[in-house]
């Protein structure tokens, strides 16, 4: 009579097999939407209309820290026209989760450099932020941003 194949050992080697192949798709999905928000990123200090109308999803809800909503196309006109104008953007963290087929989360902190439109000096803001992607006709899209602003060094706590 053949010998049946022990539970444990199996289940051992199909998870030894299993867990490289999933660490490479999350290496190659977050590999993926690292390259689409460097590109966003890119397309927006740049100011590039048509980058960004092509990054953005059409269901863009932008909103800023200081409570203001863009949709996609009041947040391009912004970045074209001058109050969202961004001239730089150093991430300090940056994270991605992928929160369900199709959708992924990206979150962390960031410094964004701007000129304030009341005076033209440089304004500086570090920022928590929480954005979302959504996979759409196979290329991630940028759908949602929420952000706050973060005390700036040595300020008191309110």
């Amino acid at each position: 009579m053949p010998l049946l194949p022990r539970p444990l050992p199996l289940l051992a080697l199909c998870l030894a097999l299993l867990v490289p192949a999933a660490r490479a798709a999350e290496d190659a999905l977050t590999t993926a939407l690292r390259a689409a928000d460097d590109e966003r990123v890119a397309a927006t200090i740049a100011a590039d209309r048509a980058r960004l109308a092509a990054i953005y999803s059409d269901d863009l809800h932008y909103a800023h820290s200081n409570g203001k909503v863009d949709t996609k196309a009041t947040q391009i006109e912004g970045i074209v026209g001058g109050p969202n104008r961004v001239e730089s953007l150093t991430y300090g963290t940056r994270t991605f989760t992928l929160a369900g087929p199709g959708v992924a989360l990206m979150r962390g902190r960031l410094s964004m450099g701007n000129r304030s439109r009341a005076n033209g000096e440089p304004a500086r803001m570090e920022l928590s932020y929480l954005a979302v992607w959504r996979l759409e006709g196979g290329r991630w899209r940028f759908l949602a941003w929420q952000s706050c602003r973060l005390p700036e060094a040595g300020a008191p706590a309110r």
